[in-house]
């Protein structure tokens, strides 16, 4: 019975005695012995069955086992198929090599050896085995990756779309948190405008004037969480660039101080400075400047008990301008010290003193630090040993291009027409009471063609304009009055909108100001642009 698995050898010699005895020797081997009595039958044969083996005789009459062999090598199916020749006669190193040359893999001479026949023949078996247990592997594998393949692309496809779908989702949360930034700001401006008007009055019920140090702090605070917010946003979208100019670091530390004084006070902290005597003037961005180190101070007072000390110093340190923040507060571990620069990473407090912020703070500190082209690091001895930051600015030579500009002020500065711009019109109120309180002339539209107007009948010294107008955008305005004989009035951007460098229409203004800007900001600005303009008349 022939077995299920068992490989075919083909036996061929014109003798069927000689082919019974080759059978016989090669009982109990795992083989299926096929005959054939002639080379047209074994060609046949070859032709009908999977040869591992064929064992020929050399002298066979019409076709002998030389021509067969070489009929057999030139099929490409029987290539690798093994041939033992079997000879009596043909036994000299000229017929073996004559053999080999017509694709013989061996010889055995006559008389045949039984064990010896069994052995040789047993080798090439298994070989052939082997390699067709390879070859099977082989297409399995291929049919295994051409299979993996085909999910790794069908999984590359999803990702991408995941990847699309993740970009618009990103794409319309930052449009929406710049909407929702822009929303925030219109209410806060007029409120915090409000609370100045209230400071110009003296105010006797002290619950009152503790109420509005309440809102003012509050609005403040809500103005910074949302400003931060949409830094982060803009930060991931690569839209956050400076403006560099010559800045006296000494300036920078006392704006901030100024910023986060509601901060520290709230907390009774003690703030020390250790600031140098002479300028220090870098290269940067004063206002983002400002915003690196009034994060810091505002980390500092939130990160410590009450009463605690915040130390600030400026100085220099082989060609870096250096400033440091220190606490004595809660300090932090070697783990979070990795961690503290990433967005949304927050210090534990403790439970009398709740989480407060986003924790986005140092993350903006660090990424704006980077654009100037400084580092910011953070060191503290454990929890409960406090903490330092250090931000080291380049300081070549101790020499900026050029000298850093100060805000304009006199008597000029403060008079004149002003156009103020802004549909939100307890905004544009607000701000214009407070206007007139330092003795401008306020001009108040509520729209862009009423904007127009008013412009060509009173020929403002300054224009302060809303950029979502109804009707006609602020750009449109902006364009409008330059063509008007305006061309060398100051425009002022006065939006919830932050800045965008890669818009053309932000070259339009003088000065681009986010809401709820601060008006002490507002002031400075008109004072910093007026005097050096001239109003075009013609």
């Amino acid at each position: 019975m022939t077995a299920p698995h068992a490989v075919n050898v083909l036996l061929v010699d014109d003798q069927p005695a000689k082919l019974l005895t080759y059978e016989a020797m090669l009982q109990g081997l795992d083989i299926n012995l096929i005959k054939a009595e002639s080379g047209t039958v074994a060609l046949e044969q070859l032709l009908q069955h999977q040869i591992a083996l064929v064992l020929m005789d050399v002298s066979m009459p019409g076709l002998d086992g030389f021509e067969l062999a070489g009929i057999i090598r030139e099929h490409p199916r029987f290539q690798k198929t093994a041939i033992i020749f079997v000879s009596a006669i043909h036994l000299t190193d000229r017929d073996q090599l004559q053999g080999y040359a017509t694709g013989a893999v061996d010889y055995v001479s006559v008389p045949v050896i039984p064990e010896l026949l069994r052995a040789k023949v047993g080798v090439f078996v298994e070989l052939h085995r082997k390699t067709r247990e390879s070859e099977e592997l082989a297409r399995t594998l291929e049919r295994r990756v051409a299979e993996r393949t085909a999910e790794l692309e069908a999984s590359t496809a999803k990702l991408s779309e995941l990847a699309e779908a993740l970009r618009i989702v990103d794409r319309r949360k930052d449009e929406f948190l710049a909407m929702l930034a822009h929303e925030l700001r219109n209410p806060l401006a007029p409120i915090l405008n409000a609370v100045g008007i209230m400071r110009t009055q003296a105010i006797e019920d002290a619950r009152l004037a503790w109420c509005r140090d309440v809102i003012d702090r509050q609005a403040r605070q809500l103005t910074r969480l949302v400003g931060d917010l949409l830094d982060v946003s803009r930060f991931t979208q690569g839209k956050v660039t400076i403006r560099p100019e010559p800045v006296d670091l000494r300036l920078v530390v006392e704006a901030a101080v100024e910023a986060s004084r509601p901060a520290i006070d709230e907390q009774e902290h003690t703030l020390e400075l250790a600031l140098p005597v002479e300028p220090l003037v870098v290269s940067g961005d004063a206002a983002r400047l400002t915003q690196v180190v009034t994060n810091l101070l505002n980390n500092a007072a939130m990160y410590q008990e009450p009463k605690g000390t915040i130390t600030v110093a400026v100085g220099t340190r082989d060609h870096d301008a250096i400033i440091t923040v220190r606490d004595r507060g809660v300090g932090m571990s070697r783990e979070l010290q990795d961690q503290v620069f990433e967005a949304f990473v927050q210090g534990k407090r403790s439970h009398e003193r709740p989480q407060t912020g986003l924790g986005v703070g140092l993350f903006l500190v660090r990424r704006l630090v980077e654009l100037h082209g400084g580092t910011v690091t953070v060191s503290s001895e454990g929890p409960g040993q406090g903490a330092e930051f250090a931000v080291r600015l380049p300081y070549e030579n101790g020499v900026a291009n050029g000298e850093p500009a100060t805000p304009a002020t006199g008597r000029d500065a403060a008079q004149g027409d002003v156009l103020l711009v802004d549909d939100n019109i307890d905004a544009v109120e607000t701000l214009a009471a407070l206007l007139r309180v330092e003795g401008y002339s306020v001009h108040v539209a509520q729209d862009g063609l009423t904007a127009l107007s008013l412009a060509g009948a009173v020929r403002p010294r300054a224009v302060l304009l809303d950029i979502g107008l109804p009707g006609m955008s602020g750009y449109e305005v902006c364009r409008r009055l330059r063509g008007a004989g305006m061309a060398n009035v100051p425009m002022i951007a006065l939006s919830g909108y932050v800045r965008d460098d890669a818009d053309d229409d932000a070259a339009l203004f003088d000065a681009w100001m986010v809401k709820p800007a601060p008006y002490g900001e507002v002031l400075q600005t008109l004072r910093t642009v007026m005097p050096s303009r001239e109003v075009d008349h013609h």
